[in-house]
């Protein structure tokens, strides 16, 4: 079974971490034909952690798990820190593919999303 693992920063702000959660779920409705199963992890602050969110695709019967980076921005987190947690979690589970998909800001369809996103607040 194929999984897609959501990851996010995390926040102090709880509303900001539900907000994650709520497109998981969204995401699960929407893409059940690519994903049977749909988590959440989060780098820092909130739970659950990447690890903990990989374990949960794993415990569900994932075989093949992509980690989707919700990060607009290939910063330091993006570059070192969810590759490194992503290998460390793989090193114990060899026999799962588990592979980090590019980041949400390096989609080609960022810019039509972004001209969306303003006409939709624009007055008139």
């Amino acid at each position: 079974m194929n999984a897609l693992l959501l990851v996010a920063h995390g926040s102090r702000r709880q509303e900001s971490n539900d907000e994650v959660t709520l497109l998981a779920e969204k995401l699960r409705t929407s893409c059940r034909d690519n994903f049977t199963i749909v988590h959440t992890g989060f780098l820092e602050l909130a739970t659950p952690s990447i690890p903990e969110g990989i374990e949960q695709c794993i415990s569900d019967g994932a075989s093949q798990i992509t980690v989707l980076p919700y990060f607009l921005n290939s910063g330091r987190h993006v570059v070192d820190d969810v590759p490194e947690i992503v290998a460390a979690v793989k090193k114990e589970h060899p026999d799962t593919d588990i592979i980090v998909a590019p980041h949400l800001g390096a989609s080609s369809l960022m810019v039509d999303l972004l001209i969306d996103q303003a006409k939709s607040a624009s007055v008139g």
